[in-house]
Formats: C-alpha cells, sequence, structure tokens
C-alpha cells in the first residue's frame, strides 16, 4: 500500500473505460488484456493482486493468465513506487555514460536502500518516507545523451542529481 496511490477499487468511470478499451478487441477481448493493465496501472501506481484478479474477470480469463503477463512485462509494477519513480538507464551507452554512479547518487540523495533490489521480483527500491524510489530500466532511447532516466513520465537526458531532484519538485 502506498500513501501516494489509492487502493485498488473498481468504479463507473474505470468500468466504462475498461469496457471501452474492450470494444477495440470483439474477435477475442483477452487482447485488451494489456490497456486494462496499463490503465490500472496510470491510476493505482501499480498492479494489486485485486487489480489482476478484476481484469481477469472483464475479460474472463483466469488470473495466472493476466499475472503472467503482468510478471513477463517490466514495465508493470506489482508494488507501489514513490509519488516520484525515477527508472534509470542501465544499458551500455548510459553505464558508459555514469548510470552505476547516477543510481548510487540518487540512492543517497533520497535515503534509498538497493540491497534488498532483485531485478526480477522487485526491481523497485523505495525511500523510508515512501516519496521517491528508483529501479534500473533498460534501453530508453537516448544513447547519445547518456545518463538518462525518466522521473515518473518524463524524460530527462545528460542527468545529475540536481535535475533529478528539480524534475521532483526540491
Amino acid at each position: 500500500m502506498s500513501q501516494y496511490f489509492p487502493p485498488f477499487a473498481s468504479d463507473s468511470k474505470l468500468e466504462a473505460e475498461a469496457d471501452e478499451r474492450i470494444s477495440h478487441y470483439s474477435e477475442s477481448k483477452r487482447s485488451a488484456v494489456l490497456p486494462l493493465l496499463h490503465i490500472v496501472q496510470h491510476k493505482f501506481g501499480f498492479i494489486s493482486e485485486e487489480a489482476i484478479a478484476w481484469v481477469a474477470a472483464k475479460l474472463d480469463l483466469e488470473p495466472i493468465k493476466v499475472l503472467e503477463v503482468v510478471t513477463f512485462y517490466p514495465g508493470f509494477r506489482q508494488y507501489a513506487p514513490g509519488k516520484y519513480h525515477i527508472r534509470v538507464c542501465r544499458t551500455l551507452s548510459c553505464a558508459l555514460g555514469g548510470s552505476a554512479e547516477l543510481m548510487d547518487d540518487l540512492c543517497k540523495e533520497f535515503g534509498i536502500d538497493r540491497t534488498a533490489a532483485d531485478p526480477h521480483h522487485h526491481p523497485i527500491s523505495v525511500s523510508p518516507c515512501g516519496k521517491y524510489s528508483v529501479e534500473f530500466a533498460e534501453c530508453l532511447a537516448s544513447c547519445g545523451t547518456a545518463p538518462v532516466c525518466l522521473v515518473n513520465d518524463d524524460f530527462y537526458e545528460a542527468v545529475d542529481v540536481a535535475k533529478v531532484k528539480g524534475a521532483c519538485g526540491e
């Protein structure tokens, strides 16, 4: 549970948005699993067990089929991020441009301990106050301006800690 995102709960607006997305897949509504997961993550910050069950019910699927999609795509989160979620590119160009050092500096600045981070099951590390979270990301497609990162959904190039702090309103 996060203090910055509401707990999952379906309402008439969410139902209507989901039904509209499903209507685009008349041949096989199970194809709407990705759009529904995107809706849920955008509104609630991550994909909870309750959200997985809701998506499965909407699409007449077993929950395990939805969980398989959530766990396959690294863009879907199963745990709440901070209010400001920072994804640092770690591919070769950014690694050579200092992404590991940037991650270390961000963790130091925001008091984040990444020792328990597991890139496959628990890639997100959250600050003690819950306001900030970090994770490494695969290529963010700006190799010439390394290191790069996303702060929530905003893209930043040639990043240092001061730029990230500015993006977080500090």
